[in-house]
């Protein structure tokens, strides 16, 4: 584990997945704190794939590859190439092991740095392999809501119509169900959550707030950059997860083709990508 601390923040990353294990301000914990009974992860990063693959397979070059849901690099052990009392540098490295289920050369720096009541997090993945990379990252942080989502509401940057893309399973139908029209504020309800995550394509707004309805108390994602938006719990499970993610599910008529999948980033050799979103807590702080 390492913790970054300032004079607003104290927040821990794990190693493995370089996943934040928690987020405080004066002892308040933020984060979900993975209690098995609902979901073990708090803040899984996804790599190199978002959400279900059809089959959990796709086909690169003429070859079949078995990957699995969310990818593998909340699973591996990142190298933690820098650190000092405000930010951190985490590595991941294809190997032989990887490339059973990608078969690309990459770097994957993830970094996470401190400013007053902000954490930037950062992706930086360089295909360092001959042939042209396809791949997806996202982030799921889980974010605590001790009285229940539904005393909780998701304010939007701008005012929204969303529809959310239906699950069936790991997959998306090309069907849809309207979730708001024409607001900035969606309400949490349990409800929205009976089959599976709410699923955003055609979102406008960069950021959002998780607000609690009657306290001060807010947290600001910031996700330029990353064109869809997933919100997930399970019922009755005192966190929401806001997912900003590149990439997204397959669709249930997915052909496997990893090269025409929806949201894939095509990364030429020797290119870097990078992605940052922002999370920020806002509001009262646990002495104010």
């Amino acid at each position: 584990m390492i913790t970054l601390q300032n004079e607003f923040l104290k927040v821990t990353i794990s190693e493995i997945g370089a996943e934040l294990q928690s987020v405080q301000i004066k002892n308040k914990e933020y984060l979900w704190q993975g209690k098995k009974e609902f979901w073990a992860g708090r803040a899984p990063l996804l790599f190199p794939v978002c959400g279900g693959l059809k089959d959990d397979k796709y086909i690169f070059g003429g070859r079949e590859y078995i990957l699995q849901k969310h990818g593998y690099a909340r699973f591996s052990t990142f190298e933690a190439e820098q650190s000092s009392d405000i930010s951190a540098v985490f590595l991941l490295k294809s190997d032989k092991t990887s490339k059973a289920a990608f078969p690309f050369d990459y770097l994957l720096q993830v970094m996470y740095k401190l400013t007053e009541n902000r954490i930037d997090v950062t992706y930086n993945v360089k295909n360092t392999s001959a042939d042209t990379m396809y791949f997806s990252i996202g982030a799921h942080e889980g974010y605590s809501c001790p009285e229940g989502i539904e005393e909780y509401s998701i304010v939007f940057e701008q005012p929204e119509t969303l529809n959310s893309y239906i699950l069936n399973g790991n997959l998306l139908e090309r069907k849809t169900v309207p979730i708001i029209q024409n607001k900035t504020e969606l309400p949490l309800k349990y409800e929205y959550f009976a089959v599976d995550a709410l699923v955003f394509k055609e979102i406008k707004s960069k950021s959002v707030i998780l607000k609690h309805n009657k306290r001060g108390n807010q947290i600001k994602v910031n996700f330029e950059r990353f064109p869809y938006l997933l919100l997930w719990t399970k019922p009755g499970a005192p966190y929401i997860c806001i997912e900003p993610w590149c990439g997204i599910q397959d669709s249930m008529d997915s052909d496997y083709d990893i090269t025409k999948k929806e949201g894939i980033i095509s990364l030429a050799p020797g290119i870097t990508v990078t992605r940052v979103h922002t999370i920020s807590i806002e509001g009262d702080t646990p002495d104010a």
